[in-house]
């Protein structure tokens, strides 16, 4: 039976799993169920005891789903209207527990269990079911948001993968996904490499191609699937993993054993909100959208690090987003302009280094092939285009103009090899040590890596161009770091001080040179510094400290930006001394200390050896 006056099969059939269902199968479907009017603080059902006789969907108002005992208060997921709930417990059984309230009053369609079962089994209910049980937290426990950029994968690790013949079912699959709580199973191959059928695989290429569920996992499986060490960092396997816009990753002991599987809420359920917005990103289908989407980053920091995620890694994580979202930029300014190709848009400064901020601007530069030298008209507009779709995003572009639509930043391929070697010869002339520094900093984001030349130039610095080299160190060491007050002006107070300025500067200028002498170019600044310690550049115990510093600094920057976001300013780098807790200030004083120590011993050292 239906509530008077509301056309429920229209209500279904403009919702999933219903949207694939004919008129008669849609009024089928209505008048089977039930509309229930619940008042605030009513229980709608209760989920494990046995599976339900029936599934519901919300028509109006709000309802929360919690676990046994809880109250309201400690609700996991909010339901809004149009959304499906109690369906899993209709496909595992009692395995799923969980009980379903309405926080106001609220119109709830319950749909016969027998209908919904039968739907699940068609390739509209497949692709629901593969769409959305395992995202549901009905489905699996809140992961764990202790980890910081020490921890390994294999800490991560809670549950043994599921593992499947190459011959079964894929609607096999999908239930012993779902018994498990699982978003993924794995197919052992012949050879020892493995195979991996993941939810996104089951709706693209089973509900999205057609196919029938009777299908073997083999028919859609990836295969070799990427795999990662159980002994990695997990900062290094999340970051890969929103790079390649990859949600799983079979782990392996070190005889190459699945131990299990990891996807991105197992490493952080905050994280996963990065590999959503980033995929959002991707996604958006024009300028005001990707704007809409880029808006949200600053506000991805705060869920980040205030989940419990250090500052380095969140600086990566943001890094790549940002990445993203200047990538579909650049698609979509050349949205209209199909004839403008074979170029490399390099991203450049913090950002390159993956050491983004909620305050960083977008620092960029452009490399084009040589047959494509006339048209350098045609690449500057597209450029002026990107950043200016990302500046409505509150992606500004570099406010010192490293920015690829102008002439100083963008070149043809040879052109830019040119202009390095110039700068290795001549370092002191046409701004070459500042350009230099910027070009190592570089990394492509769109186009072939090949055509970012300047960077190959510096890879000989210490053979080929020993005084360019110690004309970088020279100027790495003439920032010096300080957080004593300094003189006061009408826009700051006496104790303000930059901390990008006069802390992280004089540790990243250093850390560039240093990745130098190891012939490393673009690289965070830890793994230059460590990189240095290796070509005996840097000592061990001067690159741990330098490394602290850096750490200490980029965690109270963030902690501050955020702080800022929150109060409704714009993030920036300037900071109040005394406004900081008596703990940073004397851990900030000691890191300027260790910083002047090590550049002295630095610039002693290079005076004796001459390099």
């Amino acid at each position: 039976m239906s509530e008077p006056g509301v056309a429920l099969a229209e209500f279904l059939g403009a919702r999933m799993p219903f949207q694939e269902l004919g008129d008669d199968e849609l009024a089928s479907v209505a008048d089977q169920s039930e509309v229930r009017r619940i008042p605030a603080g009513g229980v709608v059902a209760e989920y494990g005891d046995g599976a339900p006789d029936a599934v519901s969907m919300l028509y109006s108002g709000r309802v929360a789903l919690t676990a046994p005992g809880d109250d309201i208060t400690d609700a996991f997921e909010m339901i809004g209207p149009g959304e499906l709930f109690g369906y899993l417990p209709l496909i595992i059984g009692a395995a799923a527990r969980f009980s379903a309230w309405a926080i106001e009053p609220s119109v709830v369609i319950a749909l016969p269990a027998d209908t919904m079962r039968e739907l699940f089994g068609r390739r509209c209910g497949l692709t629901f079911v593969a769409s959305n049980a395992w995202r549901s937290i009905e489905a699996r426990q809140p992961a764990s948001n202790s980890w910081t950029s020490s921890t390994r994968v294999a800490e991560l690790v809670k549950r043994p993968p599921i593992v499947v013949d190459a011959d079964t079912p894929v609607a096999d699959a999908v239930r012993a996904m779902g018994s498990a709580g699982e978003s993924a199973v794995l197919i052992p191959h012949p050879d020892g490499s493995l195979g991996i059928v993941t939810e996104s695989d089951v709706t693209h290429r089973v509900g999205g191609a057609g196919l029938p569920s009777s299908v073997p996992v083999s028919q859609i499986m990836t295969h070799p699937a990427r795999t990662v060490d159980a002994d990695r960092y997990a900062i290094t396997t999340w970051l890969e993993m929103l790079e390649a816009q990859v949600r799983h990753m079979p782990v392996c002991d070190p005889r190459g054993k699945a131990v299990g599987v990891l996807d991105e809420t197992d490493l952080l359920v905050a994280a996963s909100r990065g590999g959503s917005l980033q995929r959002t990103i991707a996604e958006a289908r024009d300028a005001k959208g990707l704007a809409r989407q880029t808006q949200s980053i600053r506000r991805l920091a705060d869920e980040l690090f205030g989940s419990g995620l250090d500052a380095e890694s969140t600086s990566g994580v943001l890094s790549l987003v940002i990445d993203t979202a200047a990538r579909r930029a650049v698609e979509l300014s050349l949205a209209d302009r199909p004839e403008v190709n074979g170029f490399a848009w390099i991203t450049l400064g913090s950002i390159a280094r993956r050491e983004a901020m909620p305050s960083s601007d977008i620092d960029s530069a452009l490399s084009w092939s040589d047959e494509n030298d006339g048209r350098a008209h045609q690449f500057r507009d597209m450029a002026r285009r990107t950043h200016e779709i990302l500046a409505v995003g509150d992606l500004p572009e570099d406010s010192n103009g490293a920015v690829a639509y102008l002439p100083r930043f963008s070149r043809s391929a040879t052109a830019w090899t040119e202009a390095a070697r110039g700068w290795l010869d001549e370092p002191l002339s046409d701004r070459g040590l500042i350009m230099s520094s910027l070009l190592i900093d570089g990394r492509v984001i769109v186009g072939p890596a090949a055509l970012h030349t300047a960077p190959s130039a510096y890879a000989s610095m210490p053979t080929d161009h020993p005084e360019a080299l110690r004309l970088q160190l020279l100027d790495a060491l003439s920032l010096k770091p300080r957080v004593r007050a300094g003189r006061p002006s009408l826009l700051r107070r006496s104790d303000t001080v930059d901390l990008k300025t006069h802390v992280v500067s004089p540790v990243v200028n250093p850390a560039r040179w240093a990745g130098l002498t190891a012939g490393v170019t673009c690289a965070p600044t830890p793994a230059r510094l460590h990189s240095a310690v290796d070509a005996g550049s840097l000592a061990g115990a001067d690159a741990s400290v330098l490394h602290e510093v850096f750490s200490l600094t980029q965690r109270i920057r963030m902690r501050r930006q955020i702080e800022q976001i929150r109060a409704g300013h714009t993030p920036g780098d300037l900071v109040v001394m005394s406004e900081l807790t008596p703990l940073e200030r004397s851990m900030l004083a000691e890191g300027v200390r260790e910083i002047a120590d090590i550049q002295r011993r630095v610039r002693n050292r290079a005076a004796l050896t001459g390099s």
